[in-house]
């Protein structure tokens, strides 16, 4: 095959190439099955007959293979007794992780040289079983993919079909391709179907248009596979060698990093300008609107953010500019929100001022900030240019020139895409990306209602399509009118156009019957992420279908001597889709008072307030997701696992919700753009998603696409493992000051700093483990101390984790006592050896005490085992008391747990049902007899008092002072939690006040 035009930038591919038919991918024992078309013929690889199952006639079932056990329930039943359900737990088999010696693999799994052949492998289960232990009861055993195989080939002889049922995006038609091909079904019998939703009707729908499975979306998905294989597997290996072991790089990771990173760098290079503003307070001459003065509340000096106070024990100079760090909530703008050219007026903070710290302005009166001065912009850089102009406006004559005043739409936004959908739920409900989408996913395949069984809420999460059924728009339309009336519905159903890489055949995030309204949901057992996830899906649905609101804008110019002044106020006309989803994090507008040209003012004051250019944001989950959408990097349904993964190797941390970069994140992005331009080049990333789709649709080949790259990564991949500077081990000049060997430069994947450490390190005979940080500060690692193991009477080695210092037995892992740090800085027990082994699995159980004093035991095997039991004196387990209440989701007894906010019920069938319930009033006084004693308040009053003047941003109520359980910190929470998550971390200010009453 011709190689295909190179270039040093991703170009795009020549505008007419070869368009064949996509031939099936390799199997895994590298034989080149038929090729397969969609709509022609089944697509199963095997071309041999030979079922080995009974004959046609004796079949009594079709067997329905899906990705999720979830799903199974909900499934089986809109189907009935002729067909069996099973699920495939995902992939049955991935590609080999060790290249064969044998077939000369470039890249392990990957044959490069013989057409990109994949080997693939089914974990037969020796890894699987190797995690999970040996007796793990129930839920300890973890059933290996290739048992998973046997099931499904067993079931698939007796069926009269197989319908393959995985999800329908490429990952599901790979699946599809994968079962049928590792079973070698029969393709006579063997076909394809697809749904978004789980819901009858749809079910219904996908059994009458039975398909082939799609190879051009199977080819789509091995190239995809086939590149971040050959990226990232040479990449991890190399930074490995350069870097620290452990890290890894990929195609679409590691451009997400370098959006960190560059953000970062953005941020140290920026220079904050100072420059003021003057607004004037304003009101119609005779409208009787008085106000007194006071010229020592006129001028404001930014004091909220950028400035460092006053804290004992901190550094940093009284008054003097900070490094900016911008972390104010990301806002969603609404469109027409403010006339086109003119200056509107400072939102309003709750509590009587505007954010610049101007006081509201009283009833009748308005503000308005200085546009022009002498027909040009004013650009005032200081206090005094600020004072002159100031100055000459006390004399100035205030008189309205111009008034303008016009209705604007506000239309609602589309319905939800997977990006979309996890971008608002960070923004809204703080979620990152992973909480989000396992909400979905539980809402998708079906949660359990009472009265209603296994009930699918919302249509197929991962989509990047806008794209609304006809039947949906209808009943979303009836809804519309039936519950808010005529006007909230347009005449026309309202239509958004998706991305151009969207598939249409997919369908947006959606509620799959309108008429189970969240409220409805909740009452029927929906509660936590779940209910507030498909709030959100809900609302956001509903809103999509409805009429624009209607502001009257209202713009002002007003002529002051030789400057001139603007303002905009803007009156709700009609509310729209905002009744039902709001914008969220946008200042309102206020009313103004009735203007007309050629009207006299009263100026009331006159306000200067110093502002600071600011720097660009740093990214949170929600941003960031936004910043690879516009990008065209990757696709939504892997952004929670990527922003998982970057964060676990140490690249980037959360602080507050914003995302850092650490030193070996900024490390490996600058090696990874020095010598890999073209990977970590953003328009490459996007321009190979392009290409995915080609090969989709035919018009690009697998094979091809793949040389094309191949050809210039492996040349820098060579050069690379020459070129690329080590940056692990390299000696620093000094001397251990243990051991006296060589002092070296070494990176922590762990912490994703840089730490100078002994090169003795790893010496087998005398080992030297001294390290210190770049602060200087030597790390004393583990310290054996004189405290007596409480169980077996050895020493308690000192340790340093995530959450603090804390103390293990000299004698693990034999010994598993474990003791942390109490309040007062001295050893409290938390885990200790119990005589008692456990009645699920016979493995011996650990007594342990919780925060809040509770004892129980819990299987030493927590990944196989999952039993847990309170616990008396002695450790044995304690027989949980019969309430005579059961489970509303699965009808298992419900038994009394307690936790730090008090006791609560909790399902017996924990951990597969995580049923529980409040206590209310009526069921205290019902387990009156049987509940733990209440145990008496915490007094609040080892708190600091201080001045909390600003409410929760979520809700508009107070916040309160709290001390977090974790190193001792203070932040700020809401006063209605848990009902409010809101929080955030104190101001200076605060830090101040809390150092000085001794915090």
């Amino acid at each position: 095959m011709p190689a295909r035009k190179k270039s040093d930038t991703p170009a795009k591919a020549p505008a007419k190439r070869a368009a064949r038919k996509p031939a099936a991918p390799a199997d895994s024992t590298a034989v080149e099955p038929a090729p397969a078309t969609r709509r022609k013929r089944p697509a199963s690889p095997s071309t041999e007959g030979g079922d080995d199952g009974p004959a046609a006639g004796a079949r009594t079932y079709d067997l329905v293979i899906i990705e999720s056990v979830g799903k199974v329930k909900a499934i089986s039943k809109y189907l009935g007794s002729g067909y069996k359900v099973l699920a495939s737990f995902g992939h049955v088999r991935d590609l080999a992780t060790n290249k064969d010696r044998k077939t000369k693999e470039e890249v392990a799994g990957i044959q490069i040289g013989a057409g990109w052949k994949l080997r693939y492998l089914t974990d037969a289960g020796a890894k699987a079983k190797a995690k999970a232990g040996k007796g793990g009861g129930k839920f300890g055993k973890r059933r290996t993919q290739q048992e998973i195989l046997d099931e499904l080939g067993a079931a698939a002889k007796n069926a009269n079909r197989v319908l393959l049922a995985s999800d329908p995006d490429r990952e599901g038609e790979s699946i599809a391709w994968h079962i049928a091909d590792a079973l070698q079904l029969d393709p006579a019998r063997t076909f394809r179907i697809r749904f978004n939703e789980i819901t009858k009707p749809a079910i219904q729908k996908a059994m009458t248009q039975i398909d082939q499975i799609d190879m051009g979306r199977v080819r789509s998905q091995e190239a995809r596979r086939a590149m971040d294989r050959v990226v990232g597997f040479p990449l991890s290996n190399l930074l490995g060698k350069k870097v620290a072991s452990g890290l890894s790089a990929g195609r679409v990771q590691s451009v997400a990093v370098r959006l960190i990173v560059d953000r970062d760098a953005e941020i140290d290079a920026f220079k904050t300008d100072e420059y003021w503003k003057v607004t004037a307070l304003l009101a119609p001459q005779g409208a009787g609107v008085k106000l007194t003065a006071k010229p020592a509340a006129t001028k404001l000096f930014a004091k909220q953010k950028g400035v460092v106070a006053e804290v004992p024990g901190k550094q940093g100079v009284p008054g003097e500019l900070a490094p900016q760090d911008v972390d104010e909530p990301e806002v969603e703008e609404a469109e027409g929100d403010a006339p086109d050219g003119d200056a509107a007026p400072a939102a309003k903070k709750p509590g009587g001022e505007v954010k610049s710290g101007i006081p509201a302005p009283p009833k009748g009166a308005f503000l308005a900030e200085l546009a022009r001065w002498d027909n040009a912009e004013p650009k005032l850089g200081n206090e005094a240019e600020a004072d002159a102009i100031a100055a000459a406006l006390l004399t100035a004559q205030y008189v309205v020139s111009k008034v303008e005043q016009k209705d604007r739409l506000d239309r609602p936004k589309p319905p939800f895409i997977t990006s979309s959908l996890q971008k608002q739920a960070n923004l809204r409900l703080r979620f990152s990306t992973k909480r989000t989408m396992d909400a979905a996913q539980r809402l998708y395949q079906g949660v359990d209602l009472r009265g209603e069984g296994t009930v699918a809420l919302i249509t197929y999460m991962r989509t990047d399509s806008t794209r609304i059924s006809p039947d949906a728009v209808a009943a979303v339309r009836t809804y519309i009118e039936q519950t808010f009336g005529p006007n909230y519905r347009p005449d026309k159903p309202n239509f958004y156009a998706s991305g151009k890489s969207a598939q249409e055949a997919h369908e947006c995030i959606r509620p799959t019957d309108v008429a189970v309204t969240p409220e409805r949901a909740g009452s029927l057992g929906l509660g936590g992420d779940d209910l507030r996830i498909y709030t959100l899906v809900y609302n956001q649905f509903v809103a999509c279908q409805m009429s624009p609101a209607v502001f009257a804008v209202t713009s002002v110019e007003i002529a002051a001597g030789r400057g001139l002044f603007r303002t905009s106020g803007r009156i709700e006309k009609f509310d729209g889709y905002r009744r039902v989803m709001a914008p969220v994090g946008k200042g309102e507008e206020s009313a103004l008072p009735p203007l007309t040209e050629k009207m006299p003012l009263n100026r009331l004051d006159l306000y200067e307030s110093q502002h600071f250019t600011q720097p660009p944001p740093r990214y949170n989950e929600g941003s960031l997701v936004d910043a690879l959408v516009k990008g065209g990097i990757g696709r939504p349904s892997t952004y929670s696992s990527i922003i998982e993964v970057i964060q676990n190797r140490g690249y980037v941390e959360q602080k507050d919700r914003r995302f850092f970069a650490t030193a070996v994140g900024k490390t490996v992005t600058h090696l990874l753009v020095a010598h890999f331009p073209k990977i970590m080049d953003m328009q490459f990333t996007s321009h190979f998603e392009e290409e995915l789709d080609d090969i989709e649709t035919g018009k690009h080949q697998y094979q091809e696409v793949l040389d094309e790259f191949w050809a210039e990564f492996s040349v820098a991949l060579t050069k690379a493992e020459t070129d690329m500077p080590a940056q692990r081990g390299i000696e620093i000049g000094e001397a251990c000051p243990k051991c006296g060997r060589p002092l070296v430069a070494m990176f922590s994947r762990k912490t994703g700093n840089k730490f100078i450490g002994c090169s003795g390190w790893k010496d087998e005979e005398t080992p030297c483990p001294y390290k210190r940080g770049e602060d200087g500060k030597e790390s004393m690692g583990p310290e054996v101390t004189t405290i007596p193991c409480p169980a077996c009477g050895k020493f308690m080695v000192k340790k340093d984790g995530r959450f603090g210092t804390f103390y293990t037995c000299e004698g693990a892992p034999d010994c598993p006592t474990i003791m942390n740090e109490g309040p007062d800085g001295k050893p409290v027990v938390s885990s200790l050896p119990s005589k008692y082994p456990c009645p699920r699995c016979g493995k011996p159980l650990l007594l342990k005490f919780s925060k809040t004093g509770n004892r129980y035991v819990q299987c030493s095997d927590a990944k196989g085992c999952s039993f847990i039991s309170d616990a008396d004196e002695q450790g044995a387990p304690l027989k949980p008391a019969d309430t005579g209440i059961h489970c509303e989701k699965c009808g298992l007894p419900m038994v009394i747990k307690k936790s730090f906010r008090g006791p609560f019920l909790a399902c017996t069938g924990y951990p597969k049902c995580r049923g529980t319930k409040a206590i209310n009033a009526e069921l205290k006084e019902k387990l009156k007899d049987i509940l733990p004693p209440e145990e008496p308040k915490k007094a609040a009053a080892g708190l600091p008092k201080i001045d909390i003047a600003e409410p929760c941003t979520d809700c508009g109520s107070p916040m309160r002072l709290q001390k977090s359980r974790f190193g001792g910190r203070y932040f700020l929470s809401c006063t209605k939690y848990p009902a409010c998550k809101g929080s955030r971390q104190p101001t200076p200010e605060q830090l101040a006040q809390i150092a000085a009453a001794g915090g």
